[in-house]
């Protein structure tokens, strides 16, 4: 189920950069298909999807963001 987070979301994705390696805008990515969290900022009502990428293991080996359309 996706998570739904208000926060400004250039700050949420500058602490997402600040813990985690790699960080991703790719708005063509399958991953998106079913994100891990929408961002909504409350502010301006702009909407991003996040989704966390794993290997099998389950490491997580980086996050891809974009705006929601």
């Amino acid at each position: 189920m996706t998570a739904v987070i208000r926060k400004d979301i250039n700050r949420f994705v500058k602490e997402l950069k600040k813990h985690y390696s790699d960080v991703w805008k790719i708005p063509s990515s399958k991953y998106l298909d079913n994100p891990d969290f929408i961002v909504i900022d409350p502010k301006t009502g702009k909407k991003v999807k996040v989704s966390f990428v794993a290997l099998d293991d389950g490491e997580t080996v980086s996050i891809v963001y974009d705006d929601l359309s």
